[in-house]
């Protein structure tokens, strides 16, 4: 069964060289898709390098993040893909904050302390069906 598109003609950009952090075993050259259409978040302008702080000295990282629309039925989705991500990738000392950027969604407050609430994003990775599109969002090679 195919569902409708939240945003059926999403403005794609293109990639952009990204930077390594030395310092710890994350990855940030791997690509996240989008969990609505074969781009990653980054052709999709959802997540920049710019919006990404890394602080070692404080074990602390905050993605934050621009759905392509502002009601975005997806954003929880891809704040769960973007900690899983980082989750798999950095330390386990490490906190990670996933944000929306201010403004830049409906339910921005409900989302941000859906993302940032341990409890509910352990239940979330129990629900198979949602298990299952963090992975193909983070499947090493889409198309």
């Amino acid at each position: 069964m195919l569902r409708e598109l939240i945003n059926a003609n999403p403005i794609v950009h293109g990639k952009k060289e990204r930077r390594r952090v030395q310092s710890t075993s994350t990855n940030f050259d791997e690509d996240i898709k989008d969990p609505e259409h074969p781009y990653s978040l980054e052709e999709l302008n959802v997540v920049s390098e710019d919006l990404v702080e890394v602080d070692d000295k404080h074990n602390y990282v905050r993605v934050t993040f621009t759905p392509t629309v502002e009601h975005c039925s997806m954003a929880t989705v891809i704040g769960l893909c973007l900690r899983v991500k980082l989750m798999r990738s950095l330390p386990s000392r490490y906190k990670i904050d996933i944000r929306l950027a201010p403004g830049s969604h409906s339910t921005e407050a409900a989302v941000n302390k859906q993302l940032n609430d341990k409890e509910r994003v352990a239940a979330a990775l129990e629900n198979p069906n949602l298990a299952e599109m963090v992975d193909e969002c983070l499947a090493p090679t889409f198309v």
